[in-house]
């Protein structure tokens, strides 16, 4: 892969993952913010039907999604659809893998419009007329078995690494899982979330300073 010259933030995530979508914004703003257009986001898989057993329930990632915009994130998840939630993101991350084959920014720039394909605009990433139309605008081919493989590859190299869940993020000898936010339960059960801005900044900071702007 090629595309940056400056330090590279690997996340294991997947793409259905509500939080993996707020933590990959907040990272992204922080690396515009610092003015390092050098640095990439590396989304690797960490495909969550597999590590779970099963696909994500759509209507438990609505209530998830409802309440991170309602208490962190207005600006996001504007266009869930539940009756178009997908089956699966086997295919979607291999599309994902397919885009990073070529270049790092173009890999980044296809896992972000997957993600907001899924919460932003209600499409199924799991439709393969989607999937290809999605490939097509973004310029990307379409995967095939050794993207599939590499999905699952992902996944078993995320176990050996340690990875807690979606999103886990590492940069040079640092990693750490979901640092944009900290959540808890209230007593009705529903999520209580508040923005773990301490944290991830100083996650984003170590990460840059392993070199400077190119």
């Amino acid at each position: 892969m090629s595309g940056t010259t400056g330090p590279v933030i690997e996340v294991f995530a997947d793409i259905w993952c509500p939080f993996a979508h707020v933590g990959l914004r907040a990272v992204e703003a922080q690396r515009a913010a610092a003015g390092r257009d050098d640095v990439a986001i590396w989304v690797r898989a960490w495909p969550l039907e597999l590590v779970n057993g099963s696909p994500l329930d759509p209507r438990v990632t609505e209530e998830h999604a409802d309440d991170l915009r309602a208490q962190v994130a207005p600006d996001l998840f504007r266009h869930l659809e539940v009756d178009r939630f997908p089956t699966s993101t086997l295919d979607a991350l291999a599309l994902a893998h397919r885009a990073y084959r070529s270049d790092l920014e173009v890999g980044e720039r296809v896992s972000f419009a997957l993600r907001d394909a899924l919460f932003e605009e209600g499409r199924d990433v799991s439709d393969p007329v989607t999937l290809e139309y999605l490939a097509n605008d973004l310029g990307v081919a379409m995967p095939d078995d050794s993207d599939r493989a590499a999905v699952v590859d992902d996944w078993h190299e995320g176990q050996e690494r340690g990875v807690l869940g979606s999103p886990h993020f590492f940069c040079g000898g640092t990693d750490v899982f979901c640092p944009s936010l900290a959540i808890s339960r209230n007593p009705d059960e529903r999520l209580a979330i508040i923005r773990d801005t301490s944290r991830l900044t100083a996650f984003v900071a170590q990460c840059l300073a392993t070199t400077g702007p190119a």
